[in-house]
């Protein structure tokens, strides 16, 4: 994971972004944006199911604790500011009232996609982490809204 390496995530998500921008435009070019706007997605989604198992591999007992836990990558360089509401053995809820991810993608050109870039692998973490935990947001900063409200409940 990129903080093993030394650099943050939202590091890593820009030169991401960089290359992803190269190759979209490529894709968008010969099948049209809509075409290649949902390969880019299907794509990412498999690499973040692929990060939330190997996240998982890292404990014994994936759940809400260890993912509570291990936030803090994501958040690394001011990434993230966020606002814990709940946090019990079976939910965890928090808004995100700043996203240095969003910002970058915007600053990047890259707003119409930073939903595909960054957004949606979080629903996609979870299902390679443990499929028993479920994400529910209805907005976010990326979408327009004042804040992400991130709702994780392991279901029984």
């Amino acid at each position: 994971m990129a903080t093993e390496q030394g650099i943050g995530i939202l590091v890593q998500r820009r030169i991401e972004a960089a290359f992803a921008k190269g190759i979209f435009v490529e894709l968008a070019a010969e099948l049209g944006e809509e075409r290649a706007t949902a390969l880019l997605a299907r794509a990412i989604n498999k690499l973040a199911e692929q990060a939330g198992a190997a996240a998982a591999a890292e404990t014994p007992n994936p759940g809400i604790e260890h993912f509570a836990e291990i936030l803090p990558r994501w958040t690394k360089d001011d990434a993230l500011q966020i606002e814990v509401l709940e946090k019990t053995a079976d939910r965890f809820d928090f808004n995100v009232k700043r996203c240095r991810y969003a910002e970058s993608y915007r600053e990047m050109g890259l707003g119409t996609l930073g939903a595909v870039l960054s957004c949606n692998r979080d629903a996609a973490f979870c299902v390679g982490y443990d499929p028993k935990l479920k994400l529910t947001r209805t907005q976010t900063i990326m979408g327009g809204a004042s804040h992400c409200d991130f709702r994780y409940r392991r279901e029984g």
